[in-house]
C-alpha cells in the first residue's frame, strides 16, 4: 500500500525551494520599493487610469479591492481591482503593480493570443486540477496504472495553464515598464526599482510553472513504474 514516497520530494523539492525564495523576495522587494515615493506623485489608481486612457480603454474601471497584493484584472467585467496599498499608494511599488495589471487590460483589448489561451484554460485547469489529485491519490494507493494515467491527463490542464500563464505575466510586466516610461511617470532610475519589483513577482510564476511541470513528471514516473510492474 502506498503511504510515503520520498521520490516525490526529489522531483518537487527544487520548485518548493524556489517558491519559498520567490515569496520572500517578493515581500522584501515590495516593502523596499514601497518606501520609495514616486516623483510623479500619483496614486496607483491614477497610474492605472492614465495607462488605460492612453490605450483608449476608458471603459475599463479601476476599483479598490481587498487583501495584500490581491491586485488583478477581471476581463469578464472589465474591471481592474487594486489592493488598498496599491490603489492609494504613491510609491514605486504601487506604480509597478498598478501598471502591470493595466498591462493585462491592454493585452485583453489588443487580443493578445496567449491571454486568450489562458482565459480559455482557466475553467479546465480548475476542474481538472481539483479532480486530478483525487484520481492520482487513489491511483497511487491502488497502484493502478489506469487511474494514474487518467490523473495525469487531468493534471495536464493545470500544467498547460501555467505554461501559458508565464508568458502572459512576463508580457504584462514588459508593457508596464514601457508605459510608465513612455508616459513620463517614471525615469530610468525609477524604472530600475520598478523592474526589481516586477522581476521578483515573475519568480513566483516561474516557481508555479516549475512545480506543476515537476509534479506531472513525478506522476509520469509513477505511471511508468506501475505499468512496468504490471507487465512483468
Amino acid at each position: 500500500m502506498f503511504v510515503f514516497d520520498p521520490m516525490y520530494f526529489v522531483f518537487v523539492a527544487p520548485a518548493m525551494l524556489l517558491a519559498l525564495y520567490a515569496q520572500a523576495k517578493v515581500k522584501s522587494t515590495y516593502h523596499a520599493a514601497a518606501a520609495l515615493p514616486a516623483p510623479a506623485g500619483f496614486t496607483g489608481a491614477q497610474v492605472a487610469e492614465r495607462i488605460l486612457g492612453a490605450g483608449g480603454l476608458a471603459g475599463v474601471h479601476v476599483e479598490q479591492g481587498q487583501g495584500f497584493l490581491s491586485d488583478h484584472y477581471d476581463p469578464t467585467e472589465r474591471v481592474l481591482r487594486l489592493s488598498p496599498d496599491v490603489y492609494a499608494g504613491r510609491s514605486l511599488a504601487a506604480f509597478g503593480i498598478a501598471a502591470h495589471e493595466a498591462g493585462h487590460a491592454l493585452q485583453h483589448a489588443q487580443g493578445y493570443a496567449p491571454l486568450k489561451m489562458r482565459n480559455g484554460l482557466v475553467s479546465l485547469a480548475s476542474v481538472g486540477g481539483g479532480l486530478s489529485w483525487i484520481v492520482l491519490g487513489i491511483g497511487a494507493v491502488m497502484a493502478s496504472a489506469q487511474l494514474l494515467l487518467a490523473g495525469i491527463v487531468l493534471f495536464s490542464a493545470t500544467v498547460a495553464f501555467q505554461l501559458v500563464n508565464l508568458p502572459v505575466e512576463l508580457d504584462a510586466s514588459r508593457r508596464a515598464r514601457t508605459q510608465l516610461l513612455d508616459l513620463g511617470l517614471v525615469g530610468p532610475q525609477e524604472d530600475r526599482e520598478v523592474g526589481r519589483v516586477l522581476s521578483a513577482a515573475a519568480l513566483t510564476y516561474i516557481a508555479a510553472t516549475l512545480s506543476a511541470a515537476l509534479t506531472l513528471l513525478y506522476y509520469v514516473f509513477q505511471y511508468m513504474a506501475v505499468s512496468n510492474r504490471d507487465d512483468s
